[in-house]
């Protein structure tokens, strides 16, 4: 998920900047220590609230869902503290690679919870989906699971999909970031080999980690999701019925300055093709009480009803 464009800008021109603004954080920022890089990126997501743009009033919308009782002044904080949560995940991007594998899983282990069960349906061979909002540092996540897995002897265990970016220069440059951190990862817009890599992972016993909070598609399942309508991708929960794999709910969390945190949920059956929709509203439920118990670190800047 980006952060909107300029207004007023040619597309070729957007993209081009884009691609410059990602290709200089990775190039230098991702090289600068925290206490630099953290007040500049504060500050950058303090003026994107106060210009209020698309994005941000999306997230404000989305936000109120969450927390329908708050006063205008409750939700103008919660928005500015999401909007820094949201740019402390693009700082987190750009430093990621260069970070310490093992000094990230040390600095999240005291702070997952709920995963015991889902690590177990691994040793035991079976194939686990988990499915999350955007929220936190999920890239993070996924760097304590690897390092987790591969405790049980799976290496590379996780794969995930991308959504195709423009320009293609990004989109690489995305490709292989997530890859330089131990994930397969396969593209939306080749979906009969998206289906057979995920589908061969989770019947190989490994892991597959899919976004779920948002219907790309527009083929998902009408839910009710915080308080109203929305549509959530079917996607997670086909995938566990079809492969015979575990589906978790699960959400990421800043925790600390300079630690992380996930929450997994228990387990949603999806016994046969009938269960699916009861399946995505499980889903639905369960980011609902997730997104509840840390609110700011939710980045969805883009709608969540049903289109139209």
């Amino acid at each position: 998920m980006a952060a909107d464009g300029g207004p007023g800008l040619p597309e070729r021109l957007r993209e081009a900047v884009a691609g410059a603004g990602y290709a200089a954080g990775w190039a230098i920022a991702g090289r600068l220590p925290t206490g630099v890089t953290g007040p500049v990126f504060d500050a950058g997501a303090d003026l994107a609230t106060r210009r209020g743009g698309p994005g941000v009033r999306r997230l404000r919308a989305n936000l109120a869902r969450v927390r329908p009782d708050a006063g205008p002044g409750e939700l103008d904080d919660l928005v500015r503290r999401g909007m820094r949560s949201y740019a402390r995940y693009w700082r987190e991007a750009f430093a990621l690679p260069s970070m310490d594998p093992d000094a990230v899983h040390a600095a999240m282990h005291p702070h997952v919870h709920g995963i015991e069960a889902s690590l177990a349906t691994v040793r035991a061979g079976r194939g686990v989906v988990y499915a999350l909002p955007h929220a936190g540092n999920w890239d993070v996540a996924g760097v304590y699971l690897v390092r987790e897995l591969a405790r049980l002897g799976l290496e590379p265990a996780i794969t995930t999909v991308v959504q195709r970016l423009r320009p293609e220069s990004l989109f690489r440059r995305f490709l292989a970031y997530r890859r330089s951190l131990g994930f397969e990862v396969v593209t939306a817009d080749d979906p009969r080999g998206a289906h057979r890599a995920l589908t061969a992972r989770l019947r190989a016993g490994g892991v597959v980690c899919l976004i779920a909070d948002r219907d790309l598609s527009g083929t998902g399942v009408e839910v009710s999701f915080l308080g109203g309508p929305a549509r959530l991708p079917a996607g997670p929960a086909r995938l566990a019925r079809t492969s015979g794999a575990a589906l978790h709910p699960a959400y990421a969390v800043f925790a600390g300055d300079d630690a992380w945190g996930v929450h997994v949920g228990d387990e949603i059956a999806v016994p046969d093709r009938s269960a699916e929709a009861k399946a995505v509203q499980a889903l639905a439920d369960a980011f609902g009480e997730l997104i509840a118990r840390r609110p700011e670190d939710w980045h969805m800047l883009a709608p969540v009803g049903v289109p139209g």
